[in-house]
């Protein structure tokens, strides 16, 4: 395994500064990589590689589509292209990611910064709420949403070893360290960060560390919760999952995110499938969200601690 330097910058980095860091101290060791930005390299923290290797940045403007096609072609040539902007823009690219990359099995690495109702005060129009649903759901895609700066330093450095597309969440608030030093990354696996034996709560990207803060509330009244981080949202990891499952009476997963088609509903299909138990999906319910700051957008919808809290309160009938 390679050795993974130290991460550039604090734990208060936000995922997307995190995501740029990581790729300029990477870029020396992965000579191959090039990066595409549909001009907005300061909201994506793209601007450190920009910055360090302008030789290996393009400047594709804002034509998210044609950044999404020229980065197939480029993986035809041996690159490996790393497609960046907002989560939102990458619904616009959509049809090109599916054909020029995913159906042609291209080696790109696509990350969208400010997804969720973590953007905040930008507003429902930038808010993306639907990018994990729609990218799951396109084969031979692998889908990530890292929970902290340090998973996503990891995180960066898997996807760049592994051969085939992928599709990968960061954030635009600043982010605690939540995880250990010696926590390791590994596509497909979810780690345990609580044991426990009453509940499970499974978050990924911003919601795991709400998750954590979750459990130890409900530890005051009695109830013992396995915290899980879900950073691979596909391929999933059914067996822990299910291990999960059959240790504990109830699971709830939580996300920034809709409801529908995303890190509950893929826990939902293995939960179905192989033992299930009672499920509550804490998310946004199916709709847009507004402006505001994120932790007040994320009281108001519904997927904050206190929302986790009140979920599995209601699964297992404790007032």
């Amino acid at each position: 395994m390679k050795k993974v330097p130290v991460l550039l910058g604090s734990s208060g980095d936000s995922l997307r500064e995190a995501c740029g860091k990581a790729l300029t101290e990477f870029a020396s060791e992965y000579q191959n990589v090039v990066i595409l930005d549909a001009d907005i390299a300061g909201g994506t923290g793209m601007h450190h590689f920009r910055k360090a290797f302008p030789d290996r940045f393009i400047q594709c403007g804002i034509a998210e589509q044609n950044m999404m096609a020229m980065a197939g072609g480029l993986a035809a040539t041996g690159l490996i292209p790393v497609v960046t902007t907002f989560a939102i823009f990458m619904l616009r690219s959509i049809e090109q990611a599916r054909l020029s990359i995913a159906y042609a099995d291209m080696n790109v690495k696509i990350i969208a910064s400010h997804p969720g109702l973590d953007v905040g005060p930008d507003g429902a129009s930038a808010q993306c709420l639907e990018d994990l649903a729609c990218y799951r759901s396109i084969p031979n895609m692998v889908v990530l949403s890292p929970c902290d700066p340090r998973e996503v330093q990891l995180a960066t450095r898997s996807i760049l070893d592994f051969e085939g597309p992928v599709y990968m969440r960061t954030g635009r608030s600043d982010a605690k360290k939540i995880l250990n030093n010696d926590y390791q990354f590994e596509i497909g696996k979810a780690k345990i960060l609580k044991d426990g034996s009453d509940v499970t709560i499974i978050g990924c990207g911003v919601t795991t560390g709400r998750a954590l803060e979750a459990a130890k509330l409900l530890e005051m009244d009695g109830i013992s919760a396995i915290v899980v981080n879900m950073s691979t949202i596909k391929p999933i990891d059914k067996e822990m999952i299910i291990k999960c499952a059959n240790e504990t009476n109830a699971l709830v997963t939580v996300e920034d995110h809709n409801v529908l088609g995303g890190l509950g509903s893929a826990v939902a299909e293995v939960i179905v499938q192989n033992n299930p138990l009672p499920m509550d999906l804490v998310g946004v319910q199916d709709s847009f969200g507004e402006s505001g700051e994120p932790n007040e957008l994320a009281a108001k919808y519904g997927i904050d601690t206190k929302a986790i809290i009140k979920s599995v309160k209601n699964l297992i009938k404790i007032d």
